[in-house]
């Protein structure tokens, strides 16, 4: 797929692979984004926060971890980074944890893409990952949304520029 690549080359100030979401024109809400920078400055993940709460929250947040980002070393049950992410936007700190995994096989345009969904003990929290061609983890967490395969349709690299301050 030709959105699923590592930047040639990358700037100190933004993510070196591109950032698969859904465009900002395209959801109605309002966007936020963040990086996990590394102590060496180098940028360990990407997450978006797509707002359609008002201010009160996000619906849904997206990440994208490279391969040896600590946020991907996870102990057994232990919620995705995004998922902890969502929760404490929303102010929720109830105890959430995975119960259990199932691998999804899902067709995005001509492509098989082997999704893992994540069956959480928060029921109101929907969970996705997938690893893309470069080895980023994606990792979609939506509130009170079920995530469909017509949300795949939606995801495309974002510009490196977004995410330079």
């Amino acid at each position: 797929m030709s959105f699923l690549r590592r930047r040639p080359s990358a700037t100190p100030a933004g993510p070196e692979f591109d950032v698969l979401a859904m465009d900002p024109g395209d959801w109605p809400g309002n966007l936020g984004a963040g990086l996990l920078p590394a102590p060496d400055g180098s940028c360990q993940g990407v997450f978006l926060r797509y707002d359609l709460f008002g201010g009160r929250g996000p619906a849904m947040i997206i990440g994208n971890l490279p391969e040896g980002s600590p946020a991907r070393e996870l102990t057994e049950g232990q919620v995705p980074f995004e998922v902890a992410q969502l929760l404490l936007a929303l102010e929720n700190d109830e105890e959430v944890q995975v119960v259990s995994t199932e691998e999804d096989p899902v067709m995005q345009g001509d492509n098989l893409l082997i999704v893992c969904r994540l069956k959480l003990s928060e029921s109101r929290i929907s969970c996705v990952q997938f690893d893309r061609s470069d080895n980023v983890l994606v990792t979609i967490a939506s509130w009170d949304r079920p995530i469909t395969g017509d949300l795949y349709t939606l995801l495309k690299p974002l510009p490196a520029e977004m995410f330079q301050g």
